[in-house]
This record gives C-alpha cells, sequence and structure tokens, in this order.
C-alpha cells in the first residue's frame, strides 16, 4: 500500500512540473518553432536609424539634379492634374501625343527639342557662317565693287527723305532682332562659358526682352518697305541679262539694270516678303499677338520651329545685301545715309535708271550742286 501511494505522488508531481514547463515555455518553443530567426518572446527591438534625407544630400552633392520629382513626373504620364494657372495645358506636365494629317508624335515635346537642337542650330548656325566667310573670301580677292568714274559733281536723288525713314527704321529694327536672336540661339554654346552664368544671363534677358519689343516695329515697318519699294522691283527682261552673268561681279564690267537689279530684286522678293512674312507671323504667334488663338504647346513648337528657320535663311540672305550696301560697293551706303548718288556712280551701277532720269521718265531731283551733306563719292 504505501508503494502505491508513493508512485501515484511521484506521478501527480511530475505531471504539475510538466504543465508549469508547459506553460512558460510553450509561448517561446511555439515562436521558435514557426520562425527560428525571431527573437525570443518579450524581446523588444531598439529603434532603427532614421535614413539620410537623400534629396537633401543629392541637393548638396548633385546641385539641380530633380531626379525623384522627374521621376514622379514620368510615372504620372500625362494625366492632367490640378493647377492655379489659366490655360487648357496648365495642369499637364508632359506634353501627349499629337497627330496631325498623316504625321503621328508620341512624344512631340522631345521631338521638338531634337529638331531644334539637332537640325535648326548646327545647321543654321553653319549657313551663317557659311554665308559670312563667303563674302570674306569675295571681298579679300575682289575689293570693293565700282568706283571705276570719276564723279561729274553732278548728283540724282536716289532715295526720298520718306524712303530713308522707311528702310533705316527696318534696319535698326533688323539688326536688333539679329543679335538678340543669335545670343538666344548660340548665346549658351559661345558666350556662357565666356562670361559665366549671372552676366550671361542678364545680357540674355535684356536682349530678349528687346527682342520682344522690336518685333512689332520690324513687321509694321516690313510693311512700309513692301509697299514703298514694290513698284521699283517688279521683274523685268533687263534682269535675266543680268542674273546670267551674276552682275558682271567676276568680269569687272557691270551690266546694265534700272533702279534696283536682279540681286537686289530676289533680295526683296525671297527675303523681304517670303522670310519676312514667315519670320512676322510667326514671331506674332511666339509674342502671343493674334488674338483668339488658344496658343497650345504644339502650335507653339511649330512657329518656333518656322520662326528660327526662316530667321536664319533670313540672315544668311541680308548679310549680302548689308555687305553690298556698305563695304562691298563704293558709294552705296552713302547713297542711303544722304539720299543722292553722283552721276557716274548711278550711270555706272544702275544705268537704265540713270537713263530713264536723264530722259525724264523718272521723277527724280537732279541738280549740278554737291548733294546735302556732301555728295557721295564713286
Amino acid at each position: 500500500m504505501q508503494k502505491l501511494m508513493q508512485q501515484w505522488l511521484g506521478r501527480v508531481v511530475l505531471a504539475t512540473a510538466i504543465t508549469a514547463v508547459t506553460a512558460v515555455a510553450g509561448p517561446v518553443l511555439a515562436q521558435s518553432s514557426a520562425d527560428p530567426k525571431a527573437p525570443p518572446a518579450g524581446y523588444v527591438a531598439a529603434p532603427e536609424p532614421k535614413p539620410a534625407d537623400t534629396n537633401a544630400e543629392r541637393g548638396k552633392s548633385q546641385p539641380g539634379n530633380n531626379a525623384p520629382m522627374w521621376r514622379a513626373v514620368r510615372e504620372s504620364g500625362t494625366a492632367p492634374g490640378i493647377s492655379n494657372l489659366p490655360g487648357a495645358e496648365k495642369g499637364v506636365l508632359i506634353q501627349p501625343m499629337v497627330q496631325y494629317p498623316g504625321v503621328r508624335l508620341n512624344n512631340a515635346g522631345e521631338a521638338w527639342r531634337q529638331v531644334r537642337n539637332q537640325w535648326i542650330i548646327p545647321y543654321g548656325g553653319s549657313l551663317i557662317l557659311i554665308a559670312l566667310l563667303t563674302l570674306a573670301l569675295f571681298y579679300w580677292r575682289k575689293g570693293p565693287l565700282g568706283g571705276h568714274r570719276a564723279d561729274t559733281g553732278r548728283v540724282i536723288e536716289r532715295f526720298t527723305p520718306f524712303e530713308r525713314a522707311t528702310h533705316w527704321s527696318n534696319a535698326i529694327a533688323f539688326v536688333t532682332l539679329a543679335v538678340s536672336g543669335l545670343v538666344m540661339a548660340f548665346g549658351k554654346f559661345l558666350l556662357l562659358p565666356v562670361l559665366g552664368g549671372t552676366l550671361f544671363g542678364v545680357l540674355s534677358y535684356g536682349l530678349k526682352t528687346a527682342h520682344n519689343f522690336a518685333g512689332p516695329l520690324f513687321a509694321v515697318s516690313l510693311l512700309l518697305v513692301l509697299i514703298t519699294f514694290v513698284k521699283d522691283n517688279l521683274p523685268s527682261k533687263d534682269d535675266l541679262a543680268w542674273m546670267m552673268r551674276l552682275g558682271g561681279m567676276f568680269s569687272g564690267q557691270e551690266v546694265p539694270s534700272h533702279r534696283f537689279n536682279a540681286g537686289e530684286k530676289v533680295v526683296f522678293w525671297a527675303g523681304v516678303l517670303v522670310l519676312g512674312a514667315l519670320v512676322v507671323a510667326s514671331g506674332l504667334v511666339l509674342d502671343k499677338l493674334i488674338p483668339g488663338m488658344a496658343y497650345l504647346r504644339p502650335d507653339m513648337q511649330i512657329a518656333q520651329m518656322v520662326h528660327s528657320a526662316a530667321a536664319m535663311v533670313m540672315l544668311a540672305l541680308f548679310a549680302g545685301h548689308i555687305y553690298m550696301g556698305t563695304i562691298g560697293m563704293k558709294g552705296a551706303y552713302q547713297a542711303m545715309r544722304t539720299g543722292y548718288v553722283d552721276e557716274a556712280w548711278a550711270r555706272e551701277h544702275h544705268e537704265l535708271w540713270h537713263d530713264d532720269v536723264k530722259a525724264g521718265k523718272i521723277p527724280a531731283q537732279r541738280s549740278s550742286e554737291p548733294a546735302p551733306l556732301a555728295a557721295p563719292q564713286a
């Protein structure tokens, strides 16, 4: 009997011990069996260190690098957002696909940028540079044209005061637009490394403002030039002979011409009328001076491409006109400055016009006295 009591008491103690151990170690053993790497029960992990502000660090090491922002912009696609600015496209950060008749542009903004930077800027700049080098080479080999006839002392009025005022207003506006346009197009590559960001920024801002104000003046004066000189730039049968011999520039003997020769007429019709109309029309769009227009991104991009391309061709063409009107021909600049030329100059460079003036077919003033402000020298 005593032996049975001892066995029963041992079993009770053993069961009690097992129960106590299970109650304490059970959760720990269960967690360990589920995740061997998990910390023991009751373990409190230390707070992880806060990661460094990557944007702030990037701002210090890479100023101007807004990669996270533009990554978010790309992820948002072309979905419109919310903007407080008025306009049809102000809430869209990325220009959507644009489709024209027969043309589909999946990334119109990037396409425009590549056309400007890879076509208009390099090829336009090359065209202007070639024109300037050609004129420099011609001047080096031939020098200024004219001066083969001695002055007679009798002068002829070549340009009236109104014609000269119209020409000079247009010329001043053109030079202002040309200089400011060239800086805007090529200044980033040529002037910025030399002047630095601050000085170049002030210069480009000032020239851009002058460009915007000179544009409307150029448009009005260009219209006046067209109206004033169109009657003397109409084609004639004598222009063909002038073109066939290039005016005699290489032979040394000029081909007879009327008030304006065939080369000047080409500048008038191709440069003043065609290219001038393209530059003015596209410039009015870029200045937002056309009423009722939405001025969407595709419209502005097309206007910018037309404006830049036409302006660079116009610059190359007018470089020859400016050359001939200044150092390329003796007495040409004085003709536009004073309005008068010597009869010898008129007979040498525009013989048919000179004959018409002497015959009374053209109402130009003639005098046996020197021109006002000194007659131009041939």
